[in-house]
């Protein structure tokens, strides 16, 4: 994926409309601070840099700066539907984000050293959003408290078998995305976590 954009471009998109991360794009949205942001506009709606500084415990200097960061390389941009007088609104550009190939077997240490650190952020609100749905578990009333998953599995497979595995995953969750919410529904955080464990093949 190049790495330079023409002015005006519009950043790159897979086909879920999520936005494909370059090296530029990564090394502007490493930063854990700004991984939060998205994550909590992206999750929990469009704000303003003071009401994500309360939902993140931060100063509004803080988040306001690192909107301004995100907004340079086109991760959020303005709701201006929302809003009055000078109180100026947020909102996430995409749905997701994803890694164009080679980011992490980058010649570049410090685009490896963006995508180690992106990785590491991202595993770690993974753990939070778990530990949170464990720690509430009997706050949700049935069926919700019993359709949650931990499971895990362990296969054999070839490098080509699990990237065909994951890709299968992905479509079915796209199926989902798809569905018009009803009345019961509730926002759902689906993990899907798959890598090899053994040493490498000789």
């Amino acid at each position: 994926m190049p790495e330079n954009k023409r002015p005006g471009a519009q950043p790159p998109e897979n086909e879920s409309g999520e936005r494909i991360l370059d090296a530029r794009s990564l090394r502007g949205l490493a930063h854990p601070l700004r991984i939060q942001i998205l994550k909590s506009l992206r999750h929990d709606g469009p704000a303003t840099a003071s009401r994500l500084a309360e939902r993140l415990g931060e100063s509004s200097g803080a988040t306001s700066y690192h909107l301004r960061q995100l907004a340079s390389h086109g991760f959020v941009e303005d709701d201006p539907g929302r809003g009055k007088g000078r109180e100026r609104w947020w909102k996430a550009a995409h749905s997701g984000t994803s890694f164009a190939k080679g980011l992490h077997t980058s010649a570049d240490p410090e685009v490896r050293g963006a995508a180690d650190l992106f990785m590491h952020e991202v595993a770690t609100i993974h753990t939070q959003e778990l530990a949170t749905w464990l720690g509430t578990l009997r706050d949700w009333p049935e069926p919700w408290a019993s359709s949650g998953d931990l499971s895990d599995f362990t296969l054999n497979l070839t490098a080509a078998q699990l990237q065909e595995l994951n890709d299968k995953l992905h479509a079915v969750v796209e199926t989902y995305r798809a569905i018009a919410p009803e009345s019961d529904a509730a926002q759902v955080r689906v993990h899907l976590h798959s890598f090899p464990r053994s040493n490498q093949p000789r």
